[in-house]
């Protein structure tokens, strides 16, 4: 008889990103941690201090805390971040008077990535609390990749199963689809090591699970697909709304602009648009955070020079997300073009009923679920004037879409809701923690 069968099952979650933060990473450790609750487990997550992300990693999103199940254990674990400083005042008497000699001892402080000082922390305190509470298995998030060698060591340690949840690739650029590193690099036995000690390992599109499963083929049974899905309980407000047939257009995009968004060749598609009379007067408004860091200014993704009417309103709230998304007509889906990257959006767009305008190939792992999805605008190739004609044709479908178009589109979209997604997952880690 298993560990669990006289008690609930107890997991700890790592998860360097975790509420109060306001990065994408947040969203897939949340809806787990809250869904196995939710399922019977006693949860534990290990994540860092609600300081670190008004300090390091800002901006903070207190709105996110309320979605955090009272029910779950939150062990807060701080982090030594004077490598990650960017106050000269608080540089620290090393780095500050010494810069040669801290030069030189940055490579071993994140030997694994940037946090890698977490360790020294982190493991005193997991083992801590693996003693005093015996867990029955652990799930490790990342990036970042300090998260899998904390579970690695635990296990060592102590012997409980772990499972490594990638929510993106550790040694693959999934933008250009090249190694990560050069070869030789720690990073490849690392991975390797941390792998083949896994109990289980989740990765969030199938593509992604082809390559890590040809690239270890004597772990591909124990690597599963977990999409990353949408929220529905930060959607709780009704999107569907048809345009005003008296207004012009309203496009939108919700999301952080990084570097990875090439978006020229969609602006100048833009332009020439404007000239159309399906898009008299029609605005774009972006939602969302330039760039993943605090100081980050440059203007990714957005037009050089400005246009008129393409305005970024900056982040928004994930609990106000459905109002922004309900006085928008049509949903601009910029990502990158990867058969690895699928992007959270690509979810959570499609939950709110709307007509997209898919800036992607069909060859890309976004493409996947939005081929599917009734209300769907691809554009044919990346140059202006397929922009403008796929504009063109994505505004007339916005216009003349039935509601039973857009229920279609709804229903569509709940098979991708994390609740029905989880379930699958949760199996797994039973399974492992009564083995």
């Amino acid at each position: 008889m298993g560990r669990s069968s006289r008690r609930r099952p107890r997991l700890l979650l790592i998860a360097a990103f975790y509420p109060p933060s306001r990065s994408s990473g947040v969203f897939r450790p949340l809806a787990m941690a809250n869904h196995l609750v939710e399922a019977g487990w006693d949860v534990t997550v290990a994540t860092l201090p609600e300081e670190f992300f008004e300090e390091i990693c800002p901006p903070r999103d207190d709105t996110l805390l309320a979605a955090v199940d009272p029910r779950i254990r939150v062990l807060r674990v701080p982090m030594s971040t004077m490598h990650l400083e960017t106050d000269v005042s608080r540089l620290g008497g090393l780095r500050a008077n010494f810069p040669a000699v801290y030069s030189k001892v940055l490579p071993t402080l994140t030997h694994l990535d940037r946090y890698t000082p977490w360790l020294t922390r982190l493991l005193p305190a997991l083992m801590r609390d693996q003693l005093a509470r015996r867990h029955d298995v652990v799930v490790a998030t990342g990036n970042p990749w300090t998260s899998f060698a904390a579970a690695a060591a635990l296990h060592r340690a102590t012997g409980i199963p772990y499972v490594l949840d990638f929510r993106d690739s550790w040694t693959l650029n999934q933008f250009t689809q090249e190694p990560a590193y050069p070869e030789g690099h720690h990073a490849f036995s690392w991975e390797s090591f941390l792998l083949g000690r896994a109990a289980a390992i989740t990765l969030v599109n199938a593509p992604m699970r082809q390559w890590y499963a040809e690239r270890y083929p004597h772990l591909a049974e124990r690597m599963h697909v977990l999409e990353n899905g949408y929220d529905a309980d930060l959607l709780t407000t009704s999107t569907v709304r048809r345009p005003d047939p008296e207004q012009p257009l309203r496009f939108g995009y919700v999301g952080t602009l990084t570097p990875q968004y090439d978006n020229e060749a969609f602006w100048h598609g833009w332009q020439l648009a404007s000239g159309v009379p399906e898009l008299a007067g029609a605005c774009a408004d972006l939602y969302g955070h330039l760039g993943f860091f605090a100081g980050q200014t440059p203007r990714y993704g957005l037009p050089d020079p400005p246009l008129t009417g393409v305005t970024h309103r900056g982040p928004v709230p994930k609990t106000e997300l459905a109002a922004v998304y309900r006085d928008l007509d049509v949903l601009l889906f910029l990502v990158p073009n990867s058969p690895y990257v699928t992007s959270g959006k690509t979810y959570e767009y499609m939950a709110t009923g709307k007509p997209i305008l898919a800036v992607c190939r069909t060859d890309s792992a976004a493409w996947g679920p939005l081929s599917g999805y009734p209300l769907t605008v691809p554009v044919a190739e990346l140059s202006a004037p397929a922009v403008r004609d796929a504009l063109v044709e994505v505004a007339g479908l916005a216009r003349r879409a039935t509601k039973v178009e857009y229920d279609d589109a709804v229903e569509y979209a709940r098979r991708f809701d994390r609740q029905r997604l989880l379930p699958a997952f949760e199996d797994v880690l039973r399974r492992i923690a009564t083995s």
